[in-house]
């Protein structure tokens, strides 16, 4: 992977494929869903990079935060050796979920493309938009969130403002 792309179409094309093909790994080999992703660098002006290929690895790992965005931007900060992404462009095969899109959101990634939308992804018994309903507040049968009135939950937070060598992100 240490090609450099002058196209970025092409770029995010080669992404789509490799992602896609590693996702049908996942699912013939119970490691996680039908999800593929990946992290292409903007290095200057048409010049990209493609960093990494991860897929979604719930099933193998028992853990539901292993989605293929996750594990490309987690993959991608090591690699790049920081939590600021933003010279980077996350690929999908599927558009990403609220948790996934957050993440990008956090490691401050400006653009995605992906292959296919929620519909694909709700036909085959996925909830991504039943939890973007939820958090447009159009759907509170998902969830029950309730407020905990404590004051020790503040004190980190006040030592956090005072903190003046702290990193941002």
């Amino acid at each position: 992977m240490n090609r450099i792309y002058n196209n970025l179409n092409e770029c995010i094309h080669t992404v789509l494929k490799l992602a896609s093909e590693f996702a049908i790994d996942g699912v013939n080999n119970q490691i996680g869903g039908p999800f593929g992703a990946g992290i292409i660098q903007t290095l200057k002006k048409d010049e990209y990079k493609i960093l990494n290929i991860e897929r979604n690895n719930v099933i193998s790992t028992q853990d539901i935060t292993g989605h293929a965005e996750i594990n490309a931007i987690k993959k991608a900060s090591r690699i790049l050796d920081r939590i600021d992404l933003n010279d980077c462009i996350l690929v999908s095969t599927a558009k990403s979920c609220p948790m996934c899109l957050s993440a990008a959101c956090w490691a401050n990634i400006k653009t995605v493309y992906y292959g296919v939308d929620y519909s694909c992804a709700n036909a085959s018994g996925f909830k991504d938009s039943q939890i973007l309903d939820y958090l447009k507040g159009n759907n509170n049968s998902i969830i029950k969130e309730n407020k905990i009135n404590s004051d020790v939950c503040q004190t980190p937070f006040e030592i956090w403002q005072k903190l003046e060598n702290k990193i941002m992100y």
